[in-house]
């Protein structure tokens, strides 16, 4: 499986995984766990280290641009909006079909067998008015890697989650789909596929933002992945005194997914850390170009990106949102690094302070009281906590 951002000037990232490299993981070739220095560490995100959304109704916004921001700059914001929580009122947005976010935490995140090991958050609501499965979902597709090369860069192979649709929706999942959106301020934003489709991220009366993503120097941003089947179904009943009420309900999707299932769909899975909610993923379901399954015992970084190509009557484009992420085991995870070594910590570069923002996204000359958000010279991001 492929994802790519690309446009007129030559600006690809191939991600597609080999087989050679799987076996190589597989059979414990390449050790490359990792966890930064310090005693504690944290199940939450690190940093965001790729911010890069298609045209959406909520981008330029969630994180908002600034004039001067670039590639860094968001990736920056985003990690103070998701980093280190998982809090349902701070989010991003991926935008249409393909935007995606790339992010890491303090430590690799160890495969355990029989167990889910993460989960990513969204914003997913159930329908209030029809008692059906189903709601405000906008499932993101998940992929995983493993720092192989031991750069801390997320420049190794990539794997797919394998989610329920691959099963329960056989036949409806594209492969191989692609996506070349195309720059038109302030208007409908028009795409096309590779399937012979055409369609347009529709401007509506509600954000007068925007929609393409203004640090994007280029004209046209094509995205490569698999596209999910569409959720949207328009639901109707009577209801006393008020007469025929209509909503567009989004159905969820069994699991594998980001910002498909609410956190509190089942209460009585409220303390069970393997099932916090439909958006936990096991390693395990990764799988390669192929869709054949592969073998990780460890993952350094996480990408998700918007699975549904999907307009929705008034509520536009289907765009995925990020709430934060988090180990669902970092007790092992950690006790599993130790038992198989590290490689080393991602703390050990010598690298310098580029750019220093505040959680809110906010650039600043010197540090600030409280959580400062640092953008280094080796393109990692830290947090500091200034009192």
């Amino acid at each position: 499986m492929t994802m790519t951002m690309k446009s007129k000037n030559t600006l690809r990232m191939t991600l597609r995984a080999s087989i050679v490299s799987a076996m190589m993981l597989a059979c414990g070739s390449a050790h490359a766990q990792q966890m930064t220095d310090g005693d504690t560490h944290s199940p939450y995100i690190l940093a965001v280290d790729e911010y890069c959304p298609a045209p959406g109704q909520f981008v330029n916004d969630l994180p908002e641009y600034s004039p001067g921001d670039d590639a860094a700059a968001m990736a920056a914001k985003c990690t103070g909006v998701i980093g280190g929580n998982k809090d349902q009122d701070r989010m991003i947005s991926l935008g249409a079909w393909g935007g995606y976010v790339t992010f890491h935490f303090d430590h690799s995140i160890a495969n355990i067998p029989g167990r889910r090991d993460f989960a990513v958050f969204g914003n997913a609501l159930k329908s209030k008015q029809f008692n059906v499965m189903g709601g405000s979902s906008e499932p993101g597709v998940i992929m995983v890697s493993k720092d192989v090369n031991h750069n801390g860069l997320p420049d190794d192979p990539w794997y797919e989650i394998s989610g329920s649709c691959d099963t329960d929706s056989a036949g409806k999942v594209v492969f191989d789909y692609s996506v070349t959106y195309t720059r038109a301020d302030m208007s409908d934003i028009p795409w096309t596929d590779n399937q012979g489709g055409s369609g347009s991220v529709f401007r509506n009366s509600y954000h007068s933002q925007e929609y393409y993503p203004l640090w994007v120097n280029d004209n046209t941003l094509t995205f490569s992945g698999t596209r999910l089947p569409n959720n949207a179904v328009l639901m109707k009943r009577t209801v006393p005194v008020i007469g025929e009420v209509s909503e567009w309900v989004l159905m969820f999707f069994r699991c594998g997914y980001a910002d498909n299932q609410p956190l509190d769909l089942d209460p009585a899975n409220d303390d069970d850390r393997d099932n916090i909610d439909a958006s936990s993923i096991d390693i395990a379901w990764a799988v390669d170009g192929n869709r054949q399954p592969v073998s990780l015992d460890f993952v350094d970084f996480v990408r998700v990106y918007t699975g549904l190509n999907q307009t929705v009557g008034i509520l536009g484009e289907t765009s995925t949102e990020v709430c934060g992420a988090e180990d669902l085991h970092l007790d092992e995870s950690i006790a599993a690094i130790t038992a198989a070594g590290i490689d080393g910590v991602s703390e050990a570069h010598e690298a310098t302070e580029t750019a220093r923002y505040t959680t809110g996204g906010t650039m600043i000359n010197a540090p600030q009281r409280g959580l400062n958000i640092i953008r280094m010279s080796d393109g990692t991001v830290r947090k500091v906590l200034i009192p």
